[in-house]
């Protein structure tokens, strides 16, 4: 296991942020009141498109790149570094569904759109509750009617739904967890923009109202969990990526803001919170690169690893953000610097798919798991 990245790797996360450098301006969102608008984040999605990310995931076979998770961390940390408005979470979520529970014939159907950049996903799964996969989830019922299957019901806080063309979604049919995928466009389907903290994403509410849908393949305890790993993965490497970006902002503001005759960062105190964050981005790093090698090479590993990567980067992420502002001192609190973006940021990233606790939890108990299964009979 070798954490030293390659050549190519290097490569693509440079291309990766030259790109996203140069077209990602948060500029505009800060004043009071700021949204994205839809067409600014269709037209970046668009040279996302051109450039093959919507792609990098999906297998060769089905019109694909087939690239590993490794290169996909590199894609995903340079958007979170620049906090990219654009659906690119939502649209990795519902592929990694598609690929965990549909079939051959269903994936070339739903995916091949993907690589081509002709089709936008998401992935709705929480409850009216705000509750996840691993908990009762009643609010969707589904029904097979003379015309097909038909869905109805209402999941929340469903990334980059508003921007899709397909929303896939689990609910309960026949005593286990099964997916389904909808068309956004479809009668009986309707989404709804939530006010969210965080302004570059955007977080829907979906309402089906006996939405035909299509099932995938397959159901059942083993299909949540191997997407659950990716979506750890991707949100850990956002958080990673953001980090990194508040590192750097940090650094040059201690450089250039000077009081008591000299730059903030010459004090010893400011000096230890720059070297905590910078400790911090590094290990974040490396537990990202280990859960994409777990993904790739080791799936046995991967629960555990994706599930330490984003506990502790999106724990490490909130608390850089909020050092950030107290280094920045009262202008960091105000709307026109970045830090608020990122903390807000930050705060959705811990919580959307579990807080950090939570995480640790289910570490130890695939852990147990493991272990038992190893165990000698």
């Amino acid at each position: 296991m070798d954490f030293a990245l390659t050549a190519e790797h290097e490569m693509l996360r440079e291309a990766a942020r030259d790109f996203l450098e140069s077209e990602v301006d948060l500029a505009p969102l800060l004043v009071p009141g700021a949204t994205v608008e839809q067409a600014a984040r269709s037209a970046l999605w668009a040279k996302m498109s051109d450039l093959g990310w919507p792609s990098l995931i999906v297998p060769e076979t089905f019109g694909g790149l087939g690239m590993s998770h490794v290169d996909l961390a590199m894609i995903v940390g340079e958007a979170g570094r620049t906090l990219a408005p654009a659906p690119l979470f939502g649209t990795l979520a519902g592929t990694f569904a598609i690929l965990a529970a549909g079939s051959d014939a269903q994936k070339d159907e739903f995916l091949a759109p993907v690589a081509a950049g002709a089709c936008r996903l998401a992935l709705a799964l929480a409850d009216v509750a705000g509750r996840g996969i691993g908990t009762p989830l009643e609010d969707v019922r589904a029904e097979q009617t003379a015309q097909g299957m038909c869905l109805t019901g209402i999941r929340r806080f469903a990334v980059d739904a508003a921007s899709a063309d397909r929303i896939v979604i689990c609910a309960p049919w026949e005593g286990e967890s099964r997916w389904f995928v909808v068309d956004a466009a479809a009668a009986g389907v309707t989404i709804e923009r939530v006010e969210w903290r965080d302004i570059t994403r955007e977080v829907c509410t979906v309402v089906l109202d006996s939405a035909p849908a299509v099932m995938l393949d397959r159901g059942g305890e083993a299909v949540w969990p191997a997407i659950r790993d990716r979506l750890y993965l991707v949100l850990a490497a956002e958080s990673a990526g953001g980090l990194h970006a508040v590192l750097d902002d940090t650094v040059a503001y201690a450089k250039e803001r000077v009081a008591f005759g000299r730059p903030i960062g010459a004090f010893q105190a400011i000096k230890h919170q720059l070297a905590e964050m910078k400790g911090q981005a590094e290990c974040a790093s490396a537990a990202i690169l280990y859960a994409a090698w777990a993904l790739d090479e080791n799936p046995a590993r991967a629960p555990v690893a994706a599930a330490m990567a984003q506990s502790y980067a999106s724990e490490a992420y909130c608390e850089a953000a909020h050092r950030s502002i107290q280094i920045f001192g009262a202008i960091g609190f105000t709307w026109e610097m970045r830090n608020h973006l990122f903390f807000k940021r930050a705060r959705a990233n811990a919580a959307l798919l579990g807080a950090p606790a939570q995480l640790r939890s289910d570490m130890l108990a695939a852990l147990v798991a493991h272990r038992a299964m190893l165990a000698p009979a």
